[in-house]
């Protein structure tokens, strides 16, 4: 399968990376704004084609399109890559706005071709461990507890590189809490509350924020958020159960009492972002809806428009 990664930055090597493992798929382009950066990372990864454009690459014989652009491009350029008759796989956020996840989903269904959202938490074999006891109905969750943080006080990205763009607590980060709390209660979110901080004064984003979600089942989810936390990085989910504690660290989980847990054997990696890039290869030659297709994770952003709702009447 022929495809191209739009994005040389952070998370375009994650996927390169993970794509490089998998035998069905050849990446035949990259696309990047700065020419010589992307070129460089094409060389590095024996990647043929470099182009400055997307347009430009959907004229190219690709199967599908992996986008790790900004989160303001996602929604446009995932509708263009389906009408240019390309699957797509479009990193979270699908979009940073209800209006634009609505039109994402409305074109996938007109195309019928696969369109998956990077929601990567579905994926981690640590998540993927939970979730298994779940569904052999050895478990339920109770109550999820969740803290993602981060120390961004200057515009960089997870390379540490100066970013073009902004990132966002709520469309973005909140987003992968949002849906794996749902997809693992297997239960819609009916009733959502949140605040936030003080805006940044350069940034235009809130830099903490709080996040309260009701399962129908009953489960709750408590989500703290920050970009103010100078200490440890990333996002940290403790799953409370009806028989058991889990505490998962991307894809490190150990139980309650901090005992490890082996989940090498969960899947056929450990990179969360390579079992990602699988399915979205699989769901395409198989012909079939993908786990994290834009319908599956849908609801997530119905429930992020509520939640920005609320608080741009604070």
């Amino acid at each position: 399968m022929k495809i191209v990664v739009v994005g040389p930055g952070a998370f375009g090597i994650k996927h390169l990376d993970g794509l490089k493992n998998i035998d069905s798929a050849e990446v035949v382009g990259l696309v990047g704004r700065d020419a010589a950066k992307t070129q460089a990372v094409a060389d590095e990864y024996a990647i043929p084609n470099v182009y400055t454009s997307l347009e430009e690459a959907l004229e190219s014989d690709a199967d599908a399109v992996i986008l790790c652009t900004p989160t303001q491009m996602h929604a446009a350029q995932a509708i263009a890559c389906m009408k240019a008759g390309k699957h797509v796989q479009v990193e979270i956020p699908l979009a940073d706005s209800w209006e634009d996840a609505q039109e994402v989903l409305k074109v996938q269904e007109e195309t019928g071709k696969v369109c998956m959202v990077g929601h990567t938490r579905r994926f981690n074999p640590s998540h993927q461990y939970v979730h298994n006891k779940i569904t052999a109905g050895e478990l339920n969750i109770q109550q999820m507890d969740v803290q993602t943080y981060f120390f961004r006080r200057k515009n960089i990205n997870a390379k540490g590189e100066p970013r073009s763009w902004t990132d966002h607590l709520l469309w973005h980060h909140a987003a992968h809490t949002v849906d794996l709390f749902a997809y693992q209660a297997g239960s819609k979110v009916v009733k959502a509350n949140a605040i936030q901080g003080p805006v940044h004064p350069e940034l235009g984003i809130a830099m903490d924020m709080s996040i309260q979600l009701l399962a129908e089942n009953g489960a709750v989810c408590t989500l703290s958020l920050s970009f103010n936390n100078d200490g440890p990085l990333g996002t940290f989910f403790r799953y409370i159960c009806d028989n058991g504690t889990y505490i998962a660290r991307y894809d490190d989980l150990v139980d309650g009492r901090e005992n490890a847990i082996d989940v090498s054997q969960v899947d056929v990696s450990m990179n969360g972002i390579e079992l990602q890039d699988r399915e979205f290869v699989a769901a395409i030659n198989e012909g079939r809806e993908p786990n994290s297709s834009v319908a599956k994770v849908f609801d997530c952003y119905r429930v992020l428009y509520e939640l920005e709702q609320q608080l741009n009447a604070q």
